[in-house]
């Protein structure tokens, strides 16, 4: 069963939790988007829909529905894709008690797979999480953060910009938080070691930077971080799905990211990843009902005798030390069609594609005055130039054009993907004033 309804039954019941889990169905058989049309109809439909895993070209254009737009904001929020919403759909008609779509089933764990399978974890290494921001602060509390005082944690400024916050009440709370700037829009792996000489509990960064795609060498600076005894959080929202992640390769011992961007899904569920190695270190910091793996009460109506209220134990893997309670059933019944068609496409092939349309942006924005803060090299699927004001000075003509990028106060962000193409980048050059 993959309702909480016949999950409560079975625990109840003294079952484990694999048990229960054993009840899962194969879900939505969800690959390659289909046509316009069909996945409309698909949309449309009571019973469960399967679609076939057929290969593709790019630009997917065909995926999505038809826009007006040229848009240009990806890694903002992506787009949900034709075969999604017919995902959402299909779970959907189960939830409204449709007769023909009652044999449904969602499967919570072969989703947690399949994420596993696509940033080569092991999937006892991964849990579900609302946000990648409520995962890091999960990982800070797991590792006794703030604590007493006198704990080094090591970040940097192309950092999620949301996370500075925490680690400015970090450092109120004792915590002794160093952070590494930026030059010429990178971070130095010389800087990261002069910040790690004196030790650190933690390095928090950013995989692929939000603020201009500066990719980190994840494996360096875990190499850097681990010999210095410290342990390394990474966000990962701007790189799970956009470009080739291996969390074993790099040996990252935390890792985290929400569904709504790269992975195209939509908002309130993310994952975080554990490494195994890394679990006895840390302490007990949830003690949610999805945690649980076994579980007998001695209180209610026929229940076995026992001393205490109830027996039960938590799984021994990143589920059972940090899962809460409930999530989001519609994002992962779109998301078993969105990793099926990311991972059939090949994210090799989804960055390849992105780089291309990157590479003429890079090459022609200097030439119209804007200066470029990605750097060169970066193979992330973001181009960030500056512009003062660039609110005023570049979103009127951008909203007559029909263009949607990030604007920000003093810079502006392009990000394309499976569905964008030369045309769209064509429509954003002729509607950019000079600076």
């Amino acid at each position: 069963m993959a309702y909480r309804q016949g999950k409560e039954a079975m625990v109840g019941a003294g079952l484990t939790r694999r048990q229960a889990m054993q009840g899962l169905g194969a879900g939505v058989a969800a690959g390659m988007a289909v046509g316009p049309q069909a996945a409309h109809a698909a949309a449309a439909a009571t019973a469960p829909t399967v679609i076939a895993p057929i290969a593709t070209t790019l630009p997917a254009r065909a995926a999505f529905a038809p826009t007006s737009l040229a848009y240009l904001d990806n890694g903002s929020q992506h787009p949900l894709s034709l075969g999604g919403q017919a995902a959402i759909e299909a779970y959907l008609a189960k939830r409204r008690l449709d007769p023909a779509a009652q044999g449904y089933d969602l499967d919570e764990a072969g989703l947690l797979a399949k994420f596993a399978r696509l940033i080569n974890a092991d999937v006892d290494e991964v849990t579900y999480v609302q946000s990648t921001t409520a995962a890091e602060q999960m990982v800070l509390r797991a590792l006794d953060l703030p604590g007493n005082g006198g704990a080094r944690v090591v970040t940097d400024t192309l950092h999620f910009f949301g996370s500075i916050p925490l680690y400015e009440e970090m450092a109120r709370q004792g915590v002794n938080v160093t952070w590494v700037q930026a030059v010429d829009g990178r971070i130095r792996m010389e800087d990261m070691a002069r910040a790690l000489a004196g030790g650190a509990r933690l390095v928090a960064l950013s995989q692929v930077s939000t603020i201009n795609g500066f990719e980190h060498d994840l494996k360096a600076v875990c190499d850097l971080a681990h010999a210095h005894g410290a342990l390394v959080y990474a966000d990962m929202i701007h790189a799970a799905g956009c470009v080739p992640v291996d969390v074993k390769a790099s040996g990252v011992d935390f890792a985290a990211c929400a569904s709504y961007k790269w992975l195209m899904g939509d908002f309130g569920l993310g994952f975080l990843y554990v490494r195994r190695d890394v679990w006895p270190r840390l302490k007990r910091c949830a003690y949610g009902y999805y945690g649980i793996d076994t579980f007998q009460p001695h209180i209610y109506p026929l229940d076995p005798p026992g001393q205490a209220v109830a027996d039960y134990a938590f799984a021994d893997n990143a589920t059972g030390r940090f899962a809460l309670g409930t999530h989001s059933h519609a994002v992962i019944a779109q998301l078993h069609h969105s990793l099926d068609w990311i991972m059939a496409t090949g994210v090799a092939r989804i960055q390849a594609h992105a780089q291309g349309l990157v590479a003429r942006l890079k090459a022609e924005l200097p030439g119209r005055g804007y200066a470029v803060m990605t750097p060169p090299e970066c193979r992330a699927p973001i181009v960030t130039a500056i512009c003062a004001d660039a609110r005023a000075r570049i979103g009127p003509a951008m909203a007559a054009a029909g263009v949607k990028l990030t604007l920000s106060a003093n810079r502006f962000r392009l990000t394309p993907s499976v569905q964008n193409d030369d045309a769209d980048i064509d429509r954003f050059l002729a509607a950019l004033p000079r600076a």
